[in-house]
């Protein structure tokens, strides 16, 4: 199974499917819309794309996606029932991953029915099923942490990032690790931050 992809990116077709050279090897990957934009080039102009892997009796097929965070929902939104990686992707495309979850906190029907291939029933299906998955990136996207000062507000944040990072499906020990891996940035950085920074973290030996 191909996790990441670390390479320049050679070409991208019109139907989204983006040539990644590594060593000379070009991958076909399948990226969302902007999702090119989103890839940070290190000074050798080389990206990171995280992949996830579907395999099937007649092909190979990789989903690409700038982030780790973009990855796991992803593989949240494939997990409902009518949801095939194409369709997940088209979401992704239409929708930031803060912009889904808080469609999805807020039950948001239009936001979903609004993308290409994902019709009422689909809608409903992916906002109830969701419903209990993607709160803690809602949360973390909705702007600014409020402030609270000193030591109460650091364990504040490491709690609600401890909680993001349970719904995201990780063990306790892997949310331990990461939450300590943060724990410098605690006291100034917002929680859409921290999550991003955590994920790297609990992330990077898998990805």
């Amino acid at each position: 199974m191909i996790g990441r992809l670390v390479g320049t990116i050679a070409g991208q077709g019109d139907d989204g499917v983006a040539t990644i050279d590594v060593g000379g090897v070009g991958y076909e990957v399948m990226l969302s819309l902007g999702a090119v934009g989103r890839l940070r080039a290190d000074d050798l102009g080389r990206v990171t794309v995280h992949v996830h892997t579907v395999v099937r009796e007649d092909a190979l097929l990789l989903f690409g996606f700038p982030s780790l965070e973009e990855r796991h929902v992803f593989r949240t939104l494939i997990g409902v029932s009518s949801v095939g990686p194409k369709t997940a992707l088209a979401i992704l495309g239409a929708l930031s991953v803060q912009d889904l979850a808080s469609a999805v906190a807020r039950q948001e029907l239009k936001a979903l029915t609004g993308v290409t291939g994902v019709g009422r029933k689909t809608a409903e299906r992916i906002l109830l099923e969701l419903k209990d998955k993607l709160g803690a990136l809602s949360l973390a996207g909705a702007g600014p942490t409020p402030a609270v000062g000193g030591a109460a507000g650091t364990s504040a944040k490491a709690e609600l990032l401890r909680g993001a990072l349970a719904t995201m499906g990780f063990r306790p020990a892997e949310v331990e690790r990461a939450v300590e891996s943060v724990r410098d940035r605690l006291a100034e950085a917002e929680l859409r931050e921290l999550v991003r920074l955590a994920l790297r973290s609990v992330g990077a030996p898998g990805a």
